[in-house]
């Protein structure tokens, strides 16, 4: 898959779940709770000694699922990420080192900016769409637009202190190509198993992203 089209099928989704996974089983049934949910897509962070071998089940034995490798932050954890089968790399800063090998490497990357200092970078850098993070407290929707303003070049996904019910807000704005939904799978609910709940949480992001983009 080409960096556009990974974009593209991240746009059509609206939101990226969020994963932190500590069991390699759990992140197959999430993988396939996701697919049959309508949300073909998901961002396992690297913050367990799991997350490798999870992406790459992921990959393996749910093939319809777009996976993407979170909270990357130098070089050998791209290498880590691709190796382990991610076709797309978020970071929760601005690294150029990143940005380069995911550029060299053809695999779409994701990186955090604050401010339009670093916006401004990561464009310089190559990266025009960017992790607008911690979204709420950085202002929210009145933040994005204000950036994309200046910079409508630019692409965002905001990530942090989204809910639900704030949801459509941000997928209304132009310049957001969709937003990172830590609430979908929050923490506690993979830990406990509760993925009948989980599927509840991502039919209803669904639902809401299906309002808001009529035609995906």
């Amino acid at each position: 898959m080409s960096p556009d089209a990974a974009l593209e099928t991240v746009r059509r989704c609206g939101i990226v779940p969020v994963a932190v996974i500590e069991r390699v089983e759990d992140a197959v049934t999430v993988g396939r709770t996701l697919v049959d949910a309508g949300l073909p897509c998901i961002e396992v962070t690297l913050r367990t000694e799991a997350a490798p071998e999870a992406i790459r089940a992921l990959r393996d034995e749910v093939p319809d699922l777009l996976v993407g490798a979170g909270t990357v932050m130098s070089v050998a954890q791209v290498e880590l990420a691709r190796q382990a089968g991610a076709r797309f790399i978020v970071s929760p800063v601005l690294d150029e080192d990143v940005v380069r090998r995911c550029r060299d490497t053809d695999v779409p990357v994701i990186p955090g900016v604050a401010t339009a200092t670093e916006l401004a970078r990561a464009i310089g850098f190559g990266a025009d769409t960017v992790k607008f993070f911690p979204a709420e407290a950085l202002g929210g929707t009145r933040a994005v637009r204000a950036l994309a303003s200046v910079m409508p070049e630019a692409a965002f996904m905001p990530t942090g202190g989204i809910e639900e019910v704030t949801l459509g807000d941000y997928l209304s704005e132009p310049s957001v190509l969709a937003c990172g939904g830590t609430w979908v799978l929050r923490g506690s609910l993979v830990a406990e198993q509760q993925f009948d709940e989980i599927g509840r949480r991502v039919e209803r992001a669904v639902d809401v992203v299906r309002s808001v983009r009529p035609d995906g």
